[in-house]
């Protein structure tokens, strides 16, 4: 069963059909992100009702879970949505840890988050609307002028029958768990962590059309693949031929090689070698996530060229066949010979890599990235 068509766990005791609903007529994405980070602290706290949870925590902990989406990945999360400009306002000095996906609690990205001046605007609506299908008969009846005041006070009245997931603290600044429904969200983490994941999922999807690889670029990845295979692929094109860095025109060698995403890792999100060039390590650590300038696509199609051409002639067919998978499918060639020819090479390109340039640079990507050299040190 896909997870998008999972039925919750049943449970006697609580209204699953009302948790069921909590995502229903959402126009922004802070009801998924809202919940997803409710459930990660509850899970730091090994599923403890004991404490209230702050508002301050569930946002810092809101706008740590929509940094890497937002300002890694660049992902939009609608015209309606504030955390990203929440977001960029805080100007977060990121350590490498967090960049190279070492942070994996976010520890340090709550820390540089909870560093700064932050308000209680995230939770202005979102706690008192996600609460909201507990109660829609009472709210029908009532018809009151002030809904989030009304859920408050249902949500203190029938806390204990009813059974919501959380009710407000004191001076509502905080958020007071259920302890059934924390037991529940225990049991059943995986499926519900899940179940929302998926949700918001979908939301992005809808506001990031043609985005490549949506799905990887919610939360961050565990790691990064290693470039063995692709690295092997440049070396036997370097054993075999002369090479030569489209951003110096340097030749190049195996003792001194970085394989650089031509369209940034942060955008495709994988490691496919059509997209992977050979370069020097230094130029490689300036180009970072930068769109390369237009002047560089024809240099960029001709090492690809040619790299197919030297791995044709030099690896074995069952190596030849592993390494031209990807470009097969990825840039939709039926007839792998087809791969030679240089025409058809940069036709393939054309039609699939520069629209995608041109959606990495609407998303926000520096674009028009050009290698310059250091200026040598006096002696």
């Amino acid at each position: 069963m896909s997870i998008h068509s999972v039925t919750l766990p049943h449970s006697f005791e609580l209204d699953v059909a009302a948790l069921s609903r909590l995502f229903d007529d959402t126009a922004t994405s802070y009801k998924f992100i809202f919940f997803i980070s409710y459930l990660d602290i509850l899970r730091r706290r090994d599923f403890s009702a004991n404490e209230p949870v702050s508002f301050r925590e569930l946002t810092v902990e809101m706008l740590a879970n929509s940094w890497y989406p937002h300002t890694y990945f660049k992902l939009s999360f609608g015209l309606q949505d504030k955390i990203a400009s929440k977001l960029d306002s805080l100007n977060l000095e990121i350590s490498q840890p967090i960049l190279n996906f070492r942070d994996t609690d976010k520890t340090l990205l709550r820390q540089a988050i909870n560093n700064k001046m932050l308000d209680d605007s995230l939770m202005r609506f979102v706690p008192y609307r996600l609460l909201r299908p507990f109660f829609e008969e009472d709210l029908i009846a009532l018809r009151p002028h002030n809904l989030h005041s009304a859920i408050a006070q249902l949500a203190a009245q029938h806390f204990t029958e009813r059974k919501p997931l959380y009710c407000f603290g004191k001076n509502r600044d905080s958020i007071i768990p259920h302890p059934v429904w924390v037991e529940y969200l225990r049991i059943h983490y995986p499926v519900i962590k899940g179940w929302a994941a998926w949700k918001w999922l979908e939301y992005m999807q809808r506001r990031n059309q043609g985005v490549p690889a949506v799905s990887s670029k919610l939360f961050p990845p565990q790691k990064r693949d290693s470039l063995k295979t692709q690295t092997e692929y440049w070396k036997l094109v370097l054993k075999h031929s002369d090479v030569r860095c489209i951003y110096t025109e340097e030749r190049l060698s195996a003792d001194n090689l970085a394989l650089d995403h031509y369209l940034p890792w942060s955008f495709v999100a994988h490691d496919q070698l059509w997209n992977l060039i050979p370069t020097l390590p230094e130029v490689n650590s300036s180009k970072s996530d930068h769109l390369p300038e237009a002047g560089y696509f024809d240099r960029f199609v001709s090492l690809q060229h040619q790299g197919l051409i030297v791995a044709n002639k030099n690896a074995g067919a069952r190596d030849w066949n592993k390494y031209i998978e990807p470009y097969l499918s990825d840039l939709r060639f039926s007839d792998k010979l087809d791969l030679l020819d240089r025409e058809k090479l940069e036709r393939a390109y054309k039609s699939t890599l520069l629209p995608m340039l041109e959606l990495a640079k609407n998303l926000g990507f520096s674009a028009n990235w050009r290698f310059r050299h250091m200026p040598s040190k006096q002696q």
